[in-house]
């Protein structure tokens, strides 16, 4: 079983913004994420500590400027926290080892798949493509991913 964990070493290679997002709990502007429309089959992973966090089979287009997805593809890599920040109640997503700020989940998702949406920042996440997954030590999750055609 593959260790997940945050290093000093992984922070320090992280953008300016991936920093400002995953390690001071920001936001990236909507639409400006470079996951937010991609449709490629494979997983998504904490930028920091490389846990598994989300499927491509569980993303989808909610028009609210994040990638969007239904549920965890790991759910003991996901917490959820209170967020009473910006004088509202929110449900913060961190990541479990990593402890980067992914951004918050709602329960204005799809009825048919749970009701949820997970609504996660680009900078927080890396994606691992299908083809690439088994190599990079995903290939327990690869039964997740759907095949597209």
């Amino acid at each position: 079983m593959q260790t997940y964990r945050k290093t000093p070493e992984a922070v320090a290679k992280l953008s300016p913004e991936q920093f400002r997002v995953t390690q001071q709990s920001g936001t990236e502007y909507p639409g400006t994420g470079e996951l937010l429309h991609n449709k490629e089959p494979g997983i998504y992973v904490d930028i920091v500590s490389g846990e598994p966090l989300f499927a491509s089979s569980d993303k989808y287009e909610s028009g609210c400027g994040w990638p969007s997805f239904t549920k965890p593809i790991e759910p003991a890599n996901v917490a959820e926290l209170k967020d009473a920040s910006l004088g509202m109640t929110r449900i913060e997503v961190r990541s479990r080892h990593g402890d980067s700020h992914l951004g918050h989940v709602f329960d204005d998702g799809p009825p048919d798949r749970g009701g949820l949406r997970y609504c996660i920042n680009s900078a927080s996440l890396r994606f691992v493509h299908r083809d690439d997954m088994e190599a990079a030590g995903y290939g327990a999750y690869l039964d997740q991913v759907e095949d597209i055609r």
